[in-house]
């Protein structure tokens, strides 16, 4: 399935979101659309019709929104906002560096403003020529308009206008609080009441349809679309407020004396509150996405490659798969690759979080963005541009950040629903105020009616989750743990039984032989050379284990091997000068029909001490026993233990027969072991955890495991090094480490409180705020809400939902 991401203004409570993904869902082709009110993006999914961007655009803009992103033609003009360019002389080198281009016209470059402005022959050369020009330069060339800069730039300018917007509201409000209550100043006290009256309206009218104007579009946008949200709450309240005031400042006649009073100052500090709420929200929505910020900004800019027997430098982007790279001390290691010579201590704890720099020599896989701490080294790349290891994980956050956690439900359904309840709750209590309450009646039903609109909060409601997850997900990423999308962080900490697989996962993967039986008069030197022989070139653990082996006892594993087969889990046959040789468990034997019943004895010693045994066979002639042991991680132990004292059920998964999974079952402390399992057979086993009632995560390598992680409620599948299986499992972790299971399951719990946390808030708020703002306790206390400590209380809701959310970036995961 692809998907397409677009940014969106103007959205600002839950009811935008709903109406978004509405409106987005009936594209032809669109198969969901995830609308992120934390983030400001849609992500629209389709399968075989692809919708263009324009039609997606449309869709925003019928309801009733600005997509900020646009696909525009190469026209021959361009302006770059160019990173890193402050000073004259840096604006120098990015004006030659881009008028030396061939098929550029004209550039004109500004540091004051960082931008640079080029004219050129689109049959020449392409945007994308120059911005990697002015990268290869030493600076970030970001396009105007484009995806990339236009978040920054949006989130930015939205910042700038409310800020500017507040500032200007601010001090027309405390005018006109000021000249409300003019009889307490001696300045001003003599002063006529309707010259007061005609100065309110003039302070109050520019704060009521200037900063107040994206109020009035949003509730001009909703009533084109026959629906209705946080706009029209605030633009209908303060609407009432005002133009009642004019009413009595000009036409007093037609209202009752006794309530001829004005509520100018009310309109207008209630906005001003609301736009000091938006401007703080925005500020801290930005906040959100730092992880994000954090990995785009360990990108390297260049690279120092040997190329046609020379070194030179060159942008990042330009280095190919198969060029060497050499990365000196201090350096940022550019791309993903391999060790071809030298030897250095890498710092990956912006990658895998893991503090310690680790030792890499040639053969050793690496990791781009990484920093080189000491030695030189030579690196060949394997992996560049959006396929290595940074990029990938960059999507991945991404992806999960712009998804939904099915606890969010209860939210949208109440959102859909909010804001036309609202409207009639405070239409209602105008009646009852109007009909029933004391003189003067339409003052008390005014009020109460502005404040019911003004106190309701959608914008907390559609906060709550996105929010939370942004954060929780980036900060997972920071730590090496990549949850792919909401459900499974909502899921993880719900588990009640845990499958690791043993070979890779709880062990090291890497198991060594520790005995050779011979029988039939063999040698041990011959059991190891048919062995090694059979098992050449093969990439399974047991195979490359009895290769070294071999060598490691000066034997050449050379012998000319015929009809090679490998049989999924039971082991090899092959053919030698007309042998046929067979190496594998009892099963293999079995299906040949080859008796082991004399060496059972032998084979029961070994596996009761935790080692595999493989029967070597020549010619239906058992011939020798090689045993194979692969020790546990460190950290496994550990984790197997902490899933136990959260209360978890652990179960190992593996192919070996019951001796040997019980064996380093009971090192591990895991009670139950699922042995004899063929790699085909896991996820039946998941299933039937899943029937006994267990919710199931499935621990794997992401590869040989992949349909029981698919299985399984929450697949984890574990990373290592390049290597990290984005396709595979929910959550992947970069380290080759099983504590990060524990962490994963941690950073759920946590994540899911902080979100239940924001929506409790978020429903008790309004269910309290809004009765109290009816004027509930008016009969028991005589209290009544004021519409401005309405719109203080609605500005703070939204405020306190994403300030909880950004309080889980000092989350420190357990040592």
């Amino acid at each position: 399935m692809k998907s397409k991401e677009i940014i969106i203004k103007g959205m600002h409570c839950a009811s935008c979101v709903a109406r978004v993904e509405k409106s987005l869902k009936n594209v032809k082709g669109v198969r969901d659309a995830v609308v992120n009110l934390a983030t400001n993006k849609a992500t629209v999914q389709f399968d075989k019709t692809v919708p263009s961007l324009a039609e997606l655009e449309k869709a925003v803009k019928d309801a009733g929104y600005t997509p900020v992103t646009s696909e525009t033609p190469d026209t021959g003009h361009v302006i770059f906002k160019v990173v890193g360019m402050q000073s004259a002389h840096c604006e120098g080198i990015v004006t030659r560096t881009v008028k030396d281009l061939k098929g550029v016209k004209r550039v004109t470059a500004s540091f004051g403003n960082s931008t640079a402005v080029v004219d050129y022959d689109p049959a020449v050369i392409s945007k994308s020529g120059i911005k990697k020009a002015i990268d290869g330069a030493g600076y970030k060339a970001v396009e105007h308009g484009s995806p990339e800069d236009s978040e920054e730039a949006e989130r930015r300018r939205e910042i700038t206008t409310l800020r500017n917007k507040f500032i200007f509201g601010a001090v027309l409000s405390a005018l006109a609080l000021l000249f409300s209550f003019h009889t307490y100043f001696p300045v001003i006290s003599g002063i006529s009441h309707i010259i007061v009256l005609y100065i309110l309206f003039l302070l109050v009218t520019p704060v009521q349809f200037y900063v107040g104007l994206q109020f009035y579009r949003g509730f001009w946008n909703a009533l084109k679309h026959k629906t209705s949200d946080m706009n029209t709450l605030i633009a209908v309240g303060t609407s009432a407020a005002y133009f009642y005031s004019v009413v009595v400042t000009f036409l007093p006649g037609v209202i009752p004396e006794g309530s001829r009073e004005v509520y100018f100052d009310t309109a207008a500090v209630i906005i001003t509150l609301i736009i000091l709420g938006r401007f703080l929200e925005a500020k801290a929505k930005g906040r959100t996405s730092e992880a994000i910020k954090k990995l785009i900004g360990l990108r390297s800019k260049t690279a120092l490659i040997e190329r046609d027997g020379s070194e030179m430098e060159i942008p990042v982007e330009d280095v190919r798969v198969g060029d060497i790279v050499l990365v000196k001390p201090g350096q940022k290691i550019p791309v993903d690759g391999i060790v071809t010579s030298g030897s250095s201590s890498v710092d990956e704890s912006m990658i895998t979080g893991e503090s310690i720099p680790v030792d890499k020599t040639a053969g050793d896989e690496i990791i781009g963005a990484t920093i080189n701490k000491q030695g030189l080294l030579r690196i060949k790349a394997t992996k560049v541009g959006s396929d290595t290891a940074l990029a990938q994980i960059i999507k991945l956050v991404e992806q999960a950040q712009g998804s939904k956690a099915p606890i969010q439900r209860l939210a949208d359904k109440v959102a859909s629903i909010f804001v036309p309840a609202v409207i009639a709750i405070a239409v209602v209590t105008f009646l009852i105020w109007y009909f029933f309450g004391p003189q003067p009646a339409f003052i008390f039903a005014l009020v109460n009616f502005v404040a019911v609109l003004i106190i309701a909060c959608p914008c907390a409601l559609g906060l709550a989750t996105p929010t939370a997850i942004v954060v929780g997900t980036g900060k997972g990423a920071e730590n090496g743990i990549l949850i792919k999308n909401g459900g499974a962080l909502e899921t993880a900490h719900k588990v009640t039984a845990v499958i690791f697989d043993k070979t890779g996962t709880l062990t090291k993967g890497e198991p060594e032989v520790t005995d050779v039986v011979t029988l039939n008069g063999m040698s041990k030197d011959e059991i190891l050379e048919y062995a090694a022989s059979a098992e050449k070139g093969s990439e399974h653990p047991i195979g490359e284990a009895i290769v070294k082996k071999a060598g490691d006892a000066g034997l050449k594993p050379d012998l000319a091997v015929q009809e090679f087969a490998a049989i999924s889990g039971m082991g090899i046959k092959a053919e030698f000068n007309g042998k046929q040789l067979l190496l594998g468990n009892r099963k293999l034997m079995a299906e040949y029909k080859i008796d082991v019943d004399e060496i059972e004895d032998k084979l029961t010693e070994l596996e009761t001490q935790g080692k595999t045994t493989m029967i070597l066979s020549i010619n239906n002639e058992p011939a020798g026993i090689i045993a194979v042991a692969d020790t546990l991680k460190k950290d496994s132990i550990t984790a197997v233990k902490s899933l136990h004292d959260m209360g978890k059920k652990v179960v190992m998964i593996t192919g070996d027969n019951e001796r040997t999974g019980k064996a380093i079952a009971e090192q591990a402390g895991i009670d139950t072991v699922l042995a004899d399992v063929m790699p085909e057979d896991k996820a039946k086993e998941v299933k039937k955890l899943q029937e006994e009632g267990y919710i199931v995560a499935m621990v794997g390598d992401g590869i040989n495991d992949a349909p029981a992680l698919a299985r399984a409620d929450v697949g984890i599948a574990l990373g290592s090094g390049t290597d990290v299986a984005m396709e595979t499992g929910d959550i992947v972790l970069i380290k080759d480490n099983v504590m990060d299971v524990v962490r994963a399951v941690e950073l759920s719990s946590y994540t899911i409180k902080k979100i239940k946390q924001n929506l409790f808030f978020a429903f008790f708020y309004n269910s309290a705020g809004i009765p109290i703002a009816a004027g509930i306790l008016y009969p028991f206390i005589g209290f009544l809400l004021h519409p401005v400590i309405a719109a203080a209380a609605m500005a703070m809701s939204s405020i306190s939902v994403v300030s909880n959310s950004l309080s889980m970036r000092r989350y420190r995961f357990k040592k």
